[in-house]
C-alpha cells in the first residue's frame, strides 16, 4: 500500500516564506534560460538598432544582478501554480492562505510596488493581494511527496495583450498561423518584445486561454511532446520573427525569443486559440516544500 505523508505545521509556515521569497526573487531574477535567449540573439541580430537595444536589455539585467534591485518596476499580477504530490496530504485551503500571506509580506517588507486595485472603485490595499488574488492553479504531481510553487509576477503590458478566438475546424491549421500572427502583429511593442509567445490550442474556452498562459511561462528552448505541435511551434517561431516587429518595436530580426504551444483535445464543433504575451523578462521563480518545510529554491 502507498505511503501517504501529512504536512506538518512547519510546512504552512514554510510555504508563506516560500511565496514571499520566490515573489521577490521572480522580480528580480531574470531566469537562465531567458538570459541564454537573450544574448543569443543579441549576437544574431542583423539590424543595428535592434542589436543596440537587444544590448541595453542584456546590460539591464546585469545591473539588477550588481545592485539586487527589480528588473523593472512592474510587479505584476501575483501568480502562482502550486504541483501537489499525490503522496502528500495537504490542507489546500490552508496552503492558499499561507501563500496570500507570503505575497503581502514580500510587498510590504521588501518592500514592493502594489499593482492589484479593485476592478471598479480601483482601491488599491497595498498588498498585492484581494479578492481572487493571488491567483493560485492547482496541478497534481503523480507518485511525488512534496509540493513544488512556481511563483510568476505576470506584467500588465504583457498581460494587456491576450486574445481568444473561437476557430471553426473548417479553419484548419492556416487559421491558428494566421490568426497567431495576426495578434503578434496587433500587439506590436506593447508587451515590450522580445516576446516568449504562448499559444494554446483545443480544450474549452478559458482552457484555451489557461493553456497560452502555461505556454508562455515553459522553459526556453523546450519542446511540445506532440510532434506536430512542436512542428508548429518551430513554423511559428520563424514567421513571428519574419515579421520585423523587433525589440521593443523598432524593427529587427528578433520579434520573439520563443513559440510555446500547450494544447488540449477540444470539441469537434470548435477549435479555440489563444495567445498570451510574456515580455521579455520571462519571469518565474520556483520551488520544492517537503512535507517537513524544508525548502528547496531552484538557482
Amino acid at each position: 500500500m502507498e505511503t501517504i505523508a501529512s504536512a506538518g505545521a512547519g510546512f504552512y509556515a514554510a510555504a508563506e516564506e516560500a511565496a514571499k521569497t520566490l515573489y521577490i526573487r521572480a522580480l528580480k531574477d531574470v531566469p537562465r534560460d531567458v538570459r541564454a535567449a537573450l544574448e543569443a540573439a543579441h549576437v544574431r541580430e542583423t539590424h543595428e538598432r535592434a542589436r543596440k537595444i537587444l544590448g541595453l536589455v542584456v546590460r539591464n539585467v546585469q545591473i539588477a544582478d550588481e545592485r539586487r534591485v527589480l528588473v523593472c518596476q512592474d510587479t505584476g499580477m501575483p501568480i502562482f501554480y502550486v504541483g501537489l504530490g499525490t503522496r502528500l496530504h495537504v490542507d489546500g485551503a490552508r496552503l492558499a492562505e499561507a501563500i496570500r500571506r507570503g505575497t503581502e509580506r514580500a510587498t510590504r517588507e521588501h518592500p514592493l510596488r502594489s499593482s492589484i486595485c479593485h476592478p471598479v472603485t480601483r482601491e488599491n490595499p497595498q498588498t498585492n493581494a484581494g479578492r481572487g488574488v493571488p491567483i493560485i492553479r492547482w496541478e497534481f504531481l503523480q507518485g511525488a511527496d512534496y509540493v513544488e510553487i512556481l511563483c510568476v509576477p505576470k506584467g500588465s503590458g504583457s498581460e494587456n495583450m491576450s486574445f481568444l478566438r473561437m476557430l471553426a475546424p473548417a479553419d484548419g491549421v492556416d487559421g491558428i498561423r494566421r490568426f497567431v500572427l495576426e495578434c503578434v502583429v496587433e500587439a506590436g511593442a506593447n508587451p515590450c518584445p522580445p516576446c516568449i509567445v504562448g499559444v494554446g490550442i483545443g480544450g474549452s474556452a478559458d482552457e484555451c486561454m489557461a493553456l497560452a498562459k502555461r505556454a508562455s511561462i515553459r522553459r526556453i528552448g523546450t519542446k511540445n511532446a506532440d510532434p506536430t505541435i512542436a512542428a508548429l511551434e518551430d513554423e511559428l517561431f520563424t514567421a513571428v520573427n519574419a515579421l520585423g516587429i523587433g525589440p521593443q518595436g523598432i524593427g529587427g530580426d528578433t520579434t520573439a525569443l520563443a513559440v510555446h504551444i500547450e494544447h488540449a483535445y477540444t470539441h469537434i464543433t470548435q477549435n479555440p486559440v489563444a495567445v498570451n504575451m510574456q515580455c521579455w523578462r520571462g519571469l518565474r521563480a520556483h520551488a520544492r516544500l517537503g512535507a517537513d518545510g524544508r525548502t528547496e529554491v531552484a538557482t
